[in-house]
């Protein structure tokens, strides 16, 4: 959404702000005010990989080794996709007891232990042998990718750039049609949205997976673009 308006030292106002974007601004005689919306979209170049660890026992001790036991798995599996483990971030992990609430009385029936793991990956090639593997293997009870920019502060900038080259170029459209030209910015503001579309993997049983033997769910799929928009306000001074 675009909009724009031209004070002239003979008007007090030419034209309202038409844009519910636009801040209050105190405009002096002799400056057009502009805003434009601009976006840079791109390719992911970053993916993360989230899944979770849990096991549950009559007791803390035994779920704790079970729990142990999967993230000695996981961890092999990233070895055998060439990662480092230690590349891969624990985002909590609890221990919680379990109760039977079918009696008036709860009943303490054993403990379940937990905890979130998520992977940053380069490669898009290593996501689908990953998340099969980490199915294979029920270590993981869900799965889920989203696609980034690993640069993101750069995409903004880009998208800063394209708004502020529209409302420019507005600015510069309604100078002409009055006779006029524009000089310098004197004010911007800005703003900027992320758009980062997830991708859910949900994970079946190894035994189903085995048993259909087909390919990991983004196998031949190319992840979708990510996009960045921006407005700028921009007020100008005229000739």
């Amino acid at each position: 959404m675009k909009s724009a308006s031209l004070f002239l030292a003979s008007l007090l106002l030419a034209a309202p702000l038409a844009s519910a974007q636009a801040p209050t601004v105190s405009a002096a005689p002799n400056t057009v005010f502009a805003g434009a919306d601009g976006k840079f979209e791109a390719a992911p170049d970053t993916a993360f990989v989230q899944f979770n660890l849990s096991a549950q026992a009559d007791n803390a001790k035994t779920a704790y080794e079970s729990a142990a036991k999967q993230a000695e798995q996981t961890r092999q599996i990233m070895r055998d996709n060439g990662i480092d483990p230690k590349t891969a971030q624990i985002g909590s992990y609890s221990i919680q007891p379990m109760y039977d609430w079918k009696t008036a009385k709860r009943k303490l029936i054993g403990y379940r232990v937990s905890t979130n793991v998520s992977l940053k990956l380069k490669d898009f090639a290593k996501i689908g042998p990953i998340t099969q593997q980490l199915a294979d293997a029920a270590v993981s009870e869900s799965q889920s990718v989203n696609y980034t920019l690993d640069n993101m502060d750069d995409a903004k900038s880009k998208a800063v750039e394209d708004a502020y080259r529209r409302a420019r170029a507005s600015a510069d459209s309604l100078a002409r049609a009055a006779g006029r030209s524009v000089l310098e910015l004197s004010y911007a503001s800005v703003d900027t949205f992320e758009n980062v579309r997830p991708m859910p993997i949900l994970a079946r049983s190894a035994m189903a997976m085995k048993a259909e033997a087909v390919p990991a769910p983004t196998e031949e799929f190319t992840p979708q673009t990510v996009s960045v928009t921006s407005h700028v306000n921009a007020l100008f001074t005229l000739k």
